[in-house]
C-alpha cells in the first residue's frame, strides 16, 4: 500500500468534515511526516497522537 492509498486526518480537521481520529496507524506511517494533511502539523511526533 502506498501513502496515496489512504488519508488520515485529526478529528478537528478543518479541511475534511469527516476527520478520522486513530490510535492505530497503518504500518506505512512511521512518523508525522508520513501524514500528508496539514491538520497534523501541530504534532511533533506520533507519540503525541497515540
Amino acid at each position: 500500500m502506498s501513502s496515496d492509498d489512504f488519508s488520515l486526518h485529526t478529528e478537528e480537521c478543518e479541511q475534511f468534515d469527516d476527520g478520522m481520529p486513530t490510535t492505530s496507524f497503518p504500518d506505512e506511517v512511521s512518523s508525522v511526516e508520513d501524514l500528508d494533511c496539514e491538520c497534523w502539523d501541530g504534532f511533533d511526533s506520533l507519540a503525541e497522537v497515540e
